[in-house]
């Protein structure tokens, strides 16, 4: 008797199992089937992505090469189609090469504009922050120093790659305004800073001198030498964003001014 109670209860067992199998089995076959499309998916997106990177890298080395030969016409086609591309590094790169060519031009708000889509494409604060302190010295002549203040304080804060070169920029633009004292102040404190190059300080001293002797008008003529201050972009893009698919590294060309 006892064994029949046992087969009984054996049989019952089993057959839950299988009510719960049949069940279950949907959902297993739909959580797989999800896992295969996600993993397809991210296949087929990171083909895609290294082949943008692939071609990107192509093109602005074929611009580069352009402007080293001296035909700017067909460098600046080249960034210009780099410049729609979806690899970050080159996208920003081409742009503030673009951005170069509208200053050459004395189209400053053409320049601020492609140096700030610049700024929002690039993928980390080394080409950002050097596309931003770019748009703020094409603003210099122009902007209020309200302005140039909002775009320059953030890139002068701790960590920042180019805070020295941004808080240059904001003594001249003090400078423009009338702000002796505060444009003082600012050199000061690039003369005394340990980030600072030998050419930063010697403009700073240079410039502190020139406002301690009364001779301050004469400064704002360095204005616009400054404007070749940002310190160009020797970064290769492949340090950002690594090289493409099966390229060889190959000799970087002159960087954007």
């Amino acid at each position: 008797m006892t064994d029949l109670f046992e087969e009984v209860e054996e049989q019952l067992r089993s057959d839950r199992y299988k009510q719960f199998a049949r069940r279950a089995l949907p959902w297993m076959l739909g959580i797989a089937a999800a896992a295969l499309i996600a993993t397809l998916g991210y296949w087929g997106y990171d083909s895609y992505r290294n082949k943008q990177i692939a071609t990107a890298s192509e093109q602005y080395s074929a611009a580069v090469d352009a402007m080293v030969a001296g035909d700017k016409t067909k460098a600046q086609q080249l960034w210009t189609e780099v410049s729609k591309s979806h690899a970050k590094a080159y996208k920003a790169l081409s742009l503030m090469h673009l951005g170069a060519f509208a200053m050459e031009a004395r189209k400053p708000a053409e320049a601020v504009k492609l140096f700030d889509e610049a700024a929002a494409a690039a993928p980390d604060p080394i080409v950002g922050d050097a596309a931003r302190l770019k748009s703020a010295f094409a603003l210099l002549d122009t902007a209020s120093l309200k302005d140039l203040e909002g775009r320059l304080k953030p890139l002068m804060e701790e960590g920042h790659p180019y805070r020295v070169q941004a808080r240059e920029a904001l003594a001249f633009a003090k400078l423009n305004a009338g702000d002796l004292a505060g444009a003082r102040g600012e050199f000061v404190l690039i003369s005394q800073s340990l980030d600072a190059q030998q050419g930063a300080q010697a403009r700073a001293q240079a410039a502190i001198g020139l406002i301690d002797s009364g001779s301050a008008k004469a400064v704002p003529a360095v204005v616009k030498a400054a404007q070749a201050l940002p310190p160009p972009m020797t970064i290769d893009p492949g340090a950002v964003i690594g090289p493409p698919p099966g390229a060889q590294p190959q000799p970087q060309g002159p960087a954007p001014q």
